[in-house]
């Protein structure tokens, strides 16, 4: 029997629908979008204004609060607009495969003169106050108030987004953000984003996979505890008495962002801020219970830093005071020990993998998401780090110092003796007997007993190479050497919205091949999901299979055959011979219709690192069916 605390600690750390995970500070939460589905059965209805909110977020290096001013989402039925409290995150969403989401954006933000004809090439940022929403994930239809990242809502227009979620979609965990581009990056980092979890029920059955959230269940049939780690880099700066950006916001100014002088290389550290859990920095998340197993669903929902998610034993009391970025390495020296807990990782970007991963690190680039089952083996505190790194893994392209994230507190409950991977193995077990339909239950639990394998509940059967129809290359690069600036490519060129750069067919399966000739960049592609096949660095050694070395980089090994939306394309340098290749293949199904590939350092994409796709009808010749009738 859990104790009352123990029980508390529970209860909280499963929070219902649309509640964000209670943090320090009164643990705060966003307001409630509620939604009556006795009412309105199978539909979601969200009713949020865009608008610009007047907030405040802790800088731990001074000690005190930072005013800002910045865009961001609000319950269109709020009456009280101030909330100076509230956290700077999207309410999470919560929907059931079948359902209908419907969110209505209502732009509330000031008339922008960049919107529209006049606004200058359309790989200049711009359009600062338009927006869209993109879920992010999603494998649902891309077309016209579908998943639809082409349109441009204006200040003053209010356009409602309708996703038809397929009664066969991977339960996991997504995530929505603005997609509009020109301004993607600026109004993400101003904390537009938010989790989107699909729950599931699918039993796996002998000739079909099922949902991992049946086997995810407590001895009296509960969902386990979880927690949405939305992780953020919201970003700010004031001006001094010159004029010019300076992150050190003085008491009575406020913070704010209002061009794209706080991206590029080296911005963020330079920034000395903190990334943020669920809108909180430094916060002290819920209480866990000792020896229980937990979900934790992170979301990688930032811009322009590169997170290696570690869980240390807290040793001592000492409290964090006024902490710099540039100090907190030497502070998780001091106070959080060389106890790294292990936890397993069962799914990558929503989609569950074959097997679960043990690891003390789990690398999250931009866009990426993890899902990982935790056990906290004592009652007492635990850092939630993001640690260092190589320069090669990283966005901002240097090898970063460690950075706190937060603190848990494990209550008194079943303390962990032995290893966690054999804790966690054995409580798999024990619950795929408790839940497992008896057809399958026998596979289940050997799958489990070898090497915690999950073939029962992998979404995506594998791509094998005789079933491959077609090949795409894909090439980013940043040409500095042009006259007259910058230039983000895709295949030797800049983004452009009225061309069609690739035009595929429904129902194909193409084998695709990824490089990047000038640094590293997150590829991500809309609506299809691809499977990992190769990743070869520049020496011909493939660095994707569990237990492969990539010169103490942790991100690829462990990612061969895994199925993913958003993928690090690696270049450590800045010339094509430093470069990876990495092979992916994908399907192209159920939807037709436009959307868009790009990189997910979202200036980079803003800047014209991105291309549009066309998925369409087969003319059954062996080509596709290009015009109208």
């Amino acid at each position: 029997m859990l104790s009352a605390a123990a029980q508390e600690a529970r209860a909280v750390s499963n929070p219902p629908a649309y509640i964000l995970e209670p943090v320090a500070k009164g643990r705060a939460q966003l307001e409630s979008f509620a939604q009556d589905r006795a009412a309105f059965p199978g539909e979601v209805l969200l009713d949020m204004n865009v608008t610009y909110l007047d907030r405040q977020i802790y800088n731990p290096a001074t000690a005190r609060y930072d005013r800002v001013r910045l865009r961001g989402y609000q319950d269109a039925r709020q009456t009280d607009p101030s909330g100076a409290d509230t956290p700077l995150v999207g309410p999470t969403i919560d929907v059931r495969p079948g359902e209908t989401v419907r969110v209505t954006l209502n732009n509330k933000l000031p008339q922008d003169s960049t919107c529209g004809i006049g606004g200058g090439s359309a790989n200049t940022p711009h359009c600062f106050n338009g927006t869209n929403l993109h879920s992010h994930g999603l494998w649902v239809n891309p077309s016209g108030n579908g998943d639809n990242v082409l349109v441009s809502i204006r200040p003053g227009i209010d356009f409602q987004y309708e996703y038809n979620i397929p009664a066969d979609h991977p339960a996991g965990t997504f995530w929505y953000h603005p997609h509009l581009h020109g301004s993607t990056a600026l109004q993400v980092s101003s904390g537009m984003s938010g989790a989107l979890i699909i729950r599931g029920d699918r039993m796996p059955t002998p000739t079909e996979t099922g949902d991992i959230d049946r086997l995810l269940k407590q001895p009296d049939g509960s969902d386990i505890a979880e927690r949405v780690l939305v992780l953020q880099q919201i970003q700010y700066a004031c001006t001094d008495s010159n004029g010019n950006i300076t992150y050190d916001c003085q008491p009575g100014q406020v913070g704010g962002i209002e061009s794209y002088d706080q991206f590029g290389p080296g911005t963020w550290p330079a920034s000395g801020r903190f990334t943020s859990i669920n809108g909180q920095v430094l916060g002290q998340l819920a209480p866990a219970v000792a020896g229980s197993v937990e979900r934790w669903r992170m979301v990688h929902a930032g811009v322009r830093d590169t997170i290696n998610f570690e869980i240390r034993r807290k040793i001592g009391t000492a409290a964090l005071g006024t902490l710099a970025a540039a100090d907190t390495d030497r502070w998780i020296d001091q106070n959080c020990g060389k106890d790294v807990i292990p936890y397993g990782v069962v799914a990558q970007d929503g989609l569950t993998m074959a097997q679960v991963q043990m690891r003390k690190q789990a690398v999250l680039q931009p866009g990426y998401r993890v899902d990982a089952l935790v056990v906290l083996p004592a009652a007492g505190d635990y850092c939630l780090v993001d640690a260092a790194a190589p320069a090669a893994a990283s966005v901002n392209q240097q090898a970063p110092s460690r950075r706190l994230l937060g603190i848990v507190t494990a209550v008194d409950g079943d303390a962990v003796n032995g290893e966690i991977a054999k804790y966690l193995q054995d409580w798999l077990i024990s619950a795929a007997e408790r839940t497992m339909a008896p057809d399958v239950a026998g596979k289940v639990i050997d799958d489990l007993k070898n090497d915690m394998r999950l073939s029962s509940f992998v979404p995506h059967p594998d791509i094998e190479a005789g079933e491959v129809t077609g090949q795409q290359q894909l090439v980013f690069n940043i040409d500095v050497k042009q006259p007259g600036g910058t230039f983000f490519e895709i295949n030797g060129q800049p983004y452009d919205a009225n061309r069609i750069d690739r035009t595929l067919p429904l129902n194909g399966l193409d084998e695709w091949t990824l490089r990047s000739d000038f640094v590293s960049h997150p590829f991500h592609i809309h609506v299809n999901p691809f499977q990992i096949i190769k990743i070869v660095d520049a020496a011909g050694n493939d660095v994707s299979a569990l237990g492969a070395d990539d010169d103490g980089d942790p991100q690829y090994p462990g990612l061969k055959n895994v199925w993913k939306d958003t993928l690090w394309i690696k270049n450590p340098g800045t010339d094509p011979s430093t470069r990876y290749t990495i092979t992916v293949r994908t399907r192209y199904q159920r939807y037709i219709g436009e959307f868009v590939l790009h990189c997910h350092i979202l200036d980079h994409e803003d800047q014209g690192m991105m291309q549009n796709v066309r998925i369409t009808l087969p003319d059954g010749h062996g080509g596709t069916v290009t015009g109208h009738h």
